[in-house]
């Protein structure tokens, strides 16, 4: 069976503001890499991707 998505209590214009970024960052001990997932404001997306966030 489908699972259902859950709605959540917040306001529309704040989900809109937001949204969520995946970035692939590789490990320097083990060379592996990994994702890092953050909810940032749309106005900060380039920044994240950059790395200053």
């Amino acid at each position: 069976m489908a699972k259902k998505v859950v709605a959540t209590l917040r306001d529309r214009s704040a989900a809109k503001s937001t949204v969520k970024c995946i970035r692939m960052v590789k490990s320097e001990r083990s060379g592996a890499y990994s994702f890092q997932e953050e909810m940032v404001a749309t106005e900060e997306v380039k920044e994240f991707f950059a790395g200053k966030k």
